[in-house]
């Protein structure tokens, strides 16, 4: 049997060269969703990234549907439930961008504690602001994490090696194994409390749809930085404008918005706030990683082999 895997959103060629030993790859990247509902009956597995909508009414109508694979870590672009009661697969490859994500972050903490986006734009207006530039330093700094998944490690890693102490916290890990990632496992309320940069990793559910808000910035540090690559929506973005706008939060850097790309402008021309067009996974390597593990995983579906990411 020839099973035909659709690809959405576009996908590295070692992602088709995968597929098409044992299949068919058909790369329709940009398909709308009148399209795809349309033809969504033709494939045994899809694989989306995070603009693509998978929804209920696309599994109505993919009565041939057995997987569809995220390449990327985020399944909230996926209608999970309609997944289970269609008895498609879903599955993701969580790692493949675990150093592209884990680099920005790091590098979006340096360019807030550091002023770097505003140095330059002044050397490029022909001003000489040394003056005024006048930054901290990440050592001896206080980092917490919210999520201490793959991303969240890697970025404590880094932060470690820069003299950083790293707090963290995650309901479903093993205290003793954090621990001997250097980082200190601690509630919410002391990440919100003790921190001097706190660092967002941490899917987009019903639990932490706007986790970070009035409330919550409020019992934070006068001065703190965010950092959010995680997902759009769980950092409320017109409580964290209120919070830049009374000083409570000094400077936040965005890889991610409520929505992409955003309707209001507001948030990432505000100029406290370092904005980039959710560019986490962005690099070429992480590409070719995403690409290799999606299509292997949907692939192992198809064929019913062992899995390594199954989500549902």
């Amino acid at each position: 049997m020839t099973y035909k895997v659709l690809i959405t959103d576009g996908l590295e060629q070692i992602g088709k060269d995968i597929i098409n030993q044992a299949g068919e790859a058909i790369d329709k990247k940009g398909i709308e969703a009148d399209q795809l509902l349309a033809e969504a009956h033709e494939y045994h597995g899809m694989i989306v990234r995070g603009r693509t909508k998978v929804t209920r009414q696309v599994f109505e109508a993919a009565k041939n549907l057995k997987v569809v694979g995220r390449a990327g870590v985020g399944v909230d672009n996926i209608d999970l439930e309609a997944a289970k009661e269609h008895g498609v697969t879903v599955v993701n490859c969580p790692v493949a961008t675990t150093v592209a994500v884990a680099e920005l972050a790091f590098g979006l903490m340096l360019a807030m504690i550091r002023r770097i986006p505003y140095a330059d734009a002044g050397m490029k207006n022909e001003k000489w602001l040394k003056k005024e530039l006048v930054g901290s330093e990440l050592m001896g700094k206080t980092l917490g994490i919210i999520g201490y998944g793959n991303i969240g490690r890697r970025l404590a890693k880094y932060a470690l090696a820069f003299g950083m102490k790293v707090i963290c916290y995650n309901r479903r890990r093993d205290l003793d194994e954090v621990r001997s990632t250097g980082a200190e496992p601690v509630e919410l309320e002391d990440i919100y409390t003790q921190s001097d940069i706190i660092s967002l990793h941490l899917p987009l559910n019903p639990a932490s749809k706007y986790m970070i808000n009035d409330e919550t910035f409020a019992k934070m540090k006068d001065g703190v930085m965010i950092v959010d690559v995680a997902r759009g929506g769980v950092m409320e973005e017109a409580a964290l404008l209120r919070a830049l706008d009374s000083g409570k939060v000094a400077a936040a850097a965005l890889d991610v918005y409520e929505k992409e790309p955003p309707v209001d402008w507001s948030v990432p021309k505000h100029p406290n706030i370092i904005a980039v067009p959710h560019i986490g996974g962005q690099t070429q390597e992480a590409q070719e990683r995403a690409a290799e593990d999606i299509a292997s995983e949907v692939m192992n579906v198809l064929q019913g082999k062992d899995l390594r990411w199954k989500i549902c």
